[in-house]
């Protein structure tokens, strides 16, 4: 608006000088030469000299104007981008310290923590998953194969702290339920040493002559004829997605991929995203490109829920070492987020706990230091720290709070599972009672056990600290 106003400010004097100078410049020049005697050229030619140097003149401070202009709105855009940061994020008191807000806006800007637009991306997602589990379910659901639940968003996307800038990717959890005429068992599997709880999922077949009603044909895997069986078209759970009597994990990545690829042109997504199934072993990750170029990456990882509880067994392990694919291990992924939705709904408007989480989460990436150790540090300080005193003009003082606890668990070397034996846990996230009885994991045992990858893990730390504050 500024500059529209100067460029016809100057435009006006242009014109006032050309209406008052010569109403047209060169047809009156023109007219004058003819008009003039010959003595009184020479004289006139000076004037137009004079006009000719002053248009020259106008040009250049037009376009120096322009320059200036422009150069004043790069630097007003980089202040607004502050403001912006500061108004969209915040509602600043006459108490806060300016010197503490312009730290922030800072750190803003340099650790780029303005959340990405999640939240479309989520609801993409869950429409897609929506549609292929009902496809799933009009397919299957008259066969032996798996039942699968609704999908549950777990992760950094579906909690809002997300800390990649682009290609974020959206996990979904896909719980799995038997069909009928089987059950799932659980056993413990100690075969593996895993920081997690390792357990095994065994498929029993039960009898369903009792609930056969006289004009259905459904089967019974243990009363009906073998030859029954072998006519029957549908596949037998055991023989398909398990390996022995165990649900066998890869198997079933390798089945739902198939599926998502044959299914995927009866879903109504399929006309406006192209679809892209990546490689992966033990879940199914999809690369979705709209026509615009906007690309959304989903992971639907396989789980089965323990009891009625928010603990799942999943597929995905988090090590780099993988375990047999009937192997699975014990996930917190739909507590984690249960328990961030909770504080969302206690904190204040505009709480800083989410930027916390991501700016710390960006200081750490390309660092040995585990992003699950920092969570777990947040989710302490979310229970010992009133949520009150998480509002965005605390954001400084928790960051360091942050940096402060982490480091002391660093040279303690013990980092209690946020999960195990927390007397502080919400009522909304539902634990089976051994774990609220539990004794709390170490988190930081490897430390505890290893006196040289502590010592490495405190002084990558203390680089990455200095980092934060003095930004090299």
């Amino acid at each position: 608006m500024v500059i529209l106003l100067l460029i016809w400010l100057v435009q006006w004097i242009y014109h006032y000088i050309s209406v008052y100078l010569d109403k047209d410049p060169n047809q009156q020049r023109t007219q004058m030469l003819q008009e003039l005697p010959q003595g009184t050229l020479e004289q006139r030619s000076w004037g137009a000299v004079l006009w000719t140097a002053l248009e020259q003149w106008l040009f250049w401070a037009i376009a120096g104007t322009l320059l200036l202009l422009t150069l004043y709105q790069r630097l007003r855009k980089s202040t607004c981008e502050v403001e912006n940061i500061r108004d969209s994020e915040s509602e600043e008191s006459e108490e806060e310290n300016p010197a503490d807000m312009n730290m922030i806006c800072i750190f803003s800007r340099r650790f780029q923590l303005s959340v990405p637009k999640l939240a479309s991306g989520r609801r993409v997602v869950q429409e897609l998953l929506t549609d292929l589990l009902q496809v799933s379910h009009d397919l299957f659901s008259d066969s032996s194969f798996l039942v699968l639940e609704p999908a549950i968003g777990v992760g950094s996307a579906y909690e809002g702290w997300s800390p990649q800038k682009e290609d974020v990717v959206y996990c979904m959890f896909v719980p799995l339920k038997p069909p009928r005429g089987y059950v799932f068992h659980l056993e413990p599997d100690t075969m593996w040493e895993m920081p997690q709880i390792c357990r095994r999922v065994r498929v029993e077949l039960v009898c369903t002559c009792a609930g056969k009603q006289p004009d259905q044909k459904m089967l019974c895997f243990l009363h009906d004829s073998v030859e029954e069986l072998k006519n029957n078209q549908a596949a037998s759970l055991l023989h398909t997605l398990c390996t022995g009597l165990y649900l066998d994990g890869e198997k079933i990545a390798l089945w739902f991929q198939t599926f998502v690829i044959s299914a995927w042109s009866v879903l109504p997504q399929s006309r406006q995203y192209r679809m892209k199934v990546l490689p992966s072993c033990r879940s199914c990750k999809m690369k979705l490109v709209k026509a615009s170029g906007r690309t959304l990456y989903v992971k639907m990882i396989f789980c089965v829920q323990l009891g009625n509880s928010d603990i799942f067994l999943s597929s995905q392990p988090t090590e780099a070492k993988y375990p047999p694919g009937t192997t699975w291990l014990e996930s917190f992924a739909v507590a984690e987020a249960k328990f961030f939705r909770h504080v969302s709904m206690q904190a204040p408007p505009h709480s800083c706990h989410l930027k916390c989480l991501r700016l710390c989460a960006r200081l750490l990436e390309g660092s040995d230091l585990p992003i699950y150790a920092l969570k777990t540090t947040v989710m302490h300080l979310l229970t010992l720290i009133p949520l009150s005193e998480w509002q965005h003009r605390y954001l400084m003082m928790r960051v360091d709070d942050i940096m402060r606890y982490l480091r002391c668990c660093l040279e303690e070397k013990r980092l209690k599972h946020f999960f195990l034996g927390n007397e502080d846990m919400p009522e909304e996230i539902s634990l089976p009672p051994a774990f609220q009885e539990a004794q709390p994991l170490n988190l930081f045992q490897h430390l505890a056990q290893d006196p040289a990858a502590q010592t490495k893990a405190l002084k990558e730390f203390d680089k990455l600290q200095f980092h934060l504050y003095f930004g090299y």
